[in-house]
C-alpha cells in the first residue's frame, strides 16, 4: 500500500530543510517490518510544494509502526512542524495488476 501526503514549505524556509528531516525520519521508519521505501518529490513550478510517498507491505504494517510512537521519529517530525504544513492525501492499495510497455519492469 501507499501512504501519500502533500507537504507545503512555508515562506522563509526551503524544501531542502524539510528533506533533511524527511531523510532522518525515513531511515528510522524503514527499519519497521513491512516498510518498502519512501520517495519525496518536488512539484514542477512550485519548489515549496512536495509530495511524499511511503510504501508498505500492508496498511496493518504501517499502522503498527505508527502505533509504536518511536520518540526519535516524533522529535524529528516536531522539529520540522514549524516550517511546513502537511496534508495527508490518503492510503492507497497497490494495484492488483499493472500494465507496462515492453521492456519496463515494475518495482
Amino acid at each position: 500500500m501507499k501512504y501519500i501526503f502533500e507537504v507545503t514549505v512555508k515562506d522563509g524556509h526551503s524544501a531542502e530543510e524539510y528533506a533533511d528531516a524527511w531523510v532522518r525520519a525515513s531511515e528510522l521508519i524503514q527499519q519497521a517490518p513491512g516498510a518498502r521505501g519512501t520517495e519525496l518529490h518536488r512539484k514542477i513550478g512550485e519548489p515549496n510544494k512536495l509530495i511524499a510517498i511511503a510504501s508498505w507491505d500492508s496498511k496493518a504494517d504501517r499502522d503498527a509502526m505508527d502505533a509504536r510512537k518511536d520518540p526519535r521519529i516524533a522529535e524529528i517530525i516536531k522539529s520540522a512542524a514549524p516550517f511546513v504544513e502537511i496534508r495527508p492525501l490518503g492510503e492507497f492499495e497497490d494495484p492488483e495488476w499493472v500494465v507496462l510497455p515492453p521492456g519496463q519492469n515494475s518495482d
